[in-house]
């Protein structure tokens, strides 16, 4: 079974078997020892296999593949594995939503994916919810539950596409900016130039280096330059000062504190242990 929440999701919502019984969880109070609880409301679904669940009506009701059990915010349930079954976890916290895939092999208990998705945009997936807790009221209906529910997994599926197409926007664009860079650094980039340049505000530039290339703008544009300066250094007989300015340091004193922070030693230092270890390459092939 491909364990990819978003594959997961869409089997659930159109694959051949269709969501079967929708079970509320009733356990209220106190939970029992190594029953599940938390603050926030859950939808537990069986992938396959089948398992009993004492939080349903208080006693071990058996939940088969695709069906779901909605457990309240403070309430409980509490699975007795037995033979080999998979479960889909769905947490609806107040900033974000958990996927967990839990597989009981019939010795042990195994997590195969976990993920979590920001809740942005319209209260859809609130609204949603509030329903199907007063759904509680009237189990019965089970063609509007299974409605709601599938409301419900199709709106995490909208929520997880949205994150992934937001990733990818954010790497294409960090890799422009990051191709400007290697292209331009000889210019006198800063911060605010570079993000007027791509039309985003500096602070958003700083968070898709940091987020997205998990440096900082200020720390590549100078590892950047850096690199450029050791080529220089190792193949052209200029001096500091200019190896400096055409590397896109105004500073060369602070040039060269920052190479000798990065290399440990001076550009001077670094040109003659470069040509030195050539000299040396020479004599033993000689």
């Amino acid at each position: 079974m491909n364990h990819d929440i978003s594959h997961l999701l869409s089997r659930l919502l159109s694959g051949p078997a269709s969501l079967r019984q929708i079970c509320f969880a009733t356990g209220t109070g106190p939970a029992p020892a190594l029953a599940q609880q938390v603050d926030f409301p859950r939808l537990e679904i069986v992938l396959d296999g089948a398992l009993k669940d004492t939080g349903i009506a208080g006693e071990n009701a058996l939940m088969t593949e695709q069906d779901v059990l909605y457990v309240p915010a403070g309430g409980w349930n509490f699975p007795q594995w037995q033979a080999p079954a998979t479960t889909l976890s769905i947490l609806f916290g107040k900033q974000q939503l958990g996927f967990s895939v839990m597989r009981w092999d019939g010795t042990a208990l195994h997590n195969l994916a976990k993920q979590h998705v920001a809740r942005r945009g319209p209260r859809i997936g609130s609204f949603l919810l509030q329903t199907l807790h007063e759904m509680q009221m009237q189990p019965k209906e089970q063609q509007t539950a299974r409605l709601i529910v599938a409301s419900l997994l199709s709106h995490c599926q909208d929520l997880l596409g949205s994150q992934i197409q937001t990733a990818s926007r954010s790497q294409a664009l960090f890799e422009a900016i990051r191709d400007y860079i290697d292209d331009n650094y000889a210019l006198p980039l800063t911060r605010e130039s570079v993000a007027q340049s791509f039309y985003i505000s500096p602070n958003y530039l700083s968070h898709l280096f940091q987020k997205t290339g998990a440096v900082g703008f200020n720390e590549y544009l100078n590892h950047t330059r850096l690199e450029h300066a050791k080529t220089l250094l190792k193949g052209y007989d200029l001096k500091v000062k200019e190896v400096a300015h055409a590397c896109g340091f105004v500073d060369s004193n602070y040039f060269c504190r920052l190479f000798r922070k990065n290399t440990e030693r001076s550009p001077s230092e670094y040109r003659r242990h470069y040509h030195s270890q050539l000299m040396e390459k020479d004599t033993d092939q000689q």
